[in-house]
């Protein structure tokens, strides 16, 4: 929507949205209608419509969106602060975790799925969110590499979407059969490789010291 809403008018339509989230969630997308997202939020058709006037397509796009953001909003803190090895492993324990719980049902894949991958607004949506998590993953490869502990010749850019596309990989096969162990995988490799990219001479320095 491009007009302002008052803080109510916000309210409501977050509301809507969180409503026809969960009703998808609970339904699948196929089979959630407006009327099921009426009586979930308790709202009436005038004023579904006065906050979504593109009907179905415009709320399911929005759901998209909210979708997307737990996507990201799940992995924090520990993704806004990959800062030392530590914290990696913590991100990495809470993103596997995220994807047990969530289990073969991908809100978002399936949302996406239903507006149609190649249109504009889903493109959007995912693409924007993927751009936001490479960010987080190569601002955490950039701290490494100020604190000398991921090799600073390293592209950060690249690594985090080399290692964006090894999570994708891996929850694309979880939905593909259940199995986390090729997400495991993904991460557990990427994390060691950036561990192991560091200067012989500095990790020998780092063993030494105890």
């Amino acid at each position: 929507m491009t007009r302002e809403l008052t803080p109510k008018g916000s309210a409501t339509r977050q509301r809507i949205i969180e409503g026809a989230a969960a009703e998808i969630r609970e339904l699948g997308v196929v089979t959630t209608t407006l009327d099921d997202v009426r009586r979930r939020t308790a709202t009436s058709k005038s004023q579904l419509f006065h906050y979504f006037p593109g009907g179905r397509e415009e709320l399911l796009l929005a759901v998209a969106r909210y979708e997307a953001d737990r996507v990201l909003t799940d992995q924090q803190p520990q993704l806004g602060d990959l800062t030392s090895w530590h914290a990696w492993e913590e991100w990495r324990e809470v993103l596997i975790e995220r994807y047990r719980r969530q289990g073969w049902n991908c809100p978002l894949s399936a949302v996406v799925a239903q507006l149609g991958r190649s249109t504009p607004g889903a493109r959007a949506v995912v693409t924007e969110m993927l751009d936001r998590w490479q960010a987080e993953i190569a601002a955490g490869v950039r701290a490494m590499q100020a604190q000398h502990e991921i090799d600073a010749e390293l592209d950060a850019d690249q690594t985090a979407a080399a290692l964006l596309a090894g999570i994708q990989g891996g929850v694309v096969i979880m939905l593909s059969t259940g199995r986390l162990t090729h997400l495991e995988a993904a991460l557990d490799v990427a994390i060691r490789r950036l561990r192991d990219s560091r200067p012989a001479d500095e990790r020998r320095t780092v063993r030494a010291n105890g």
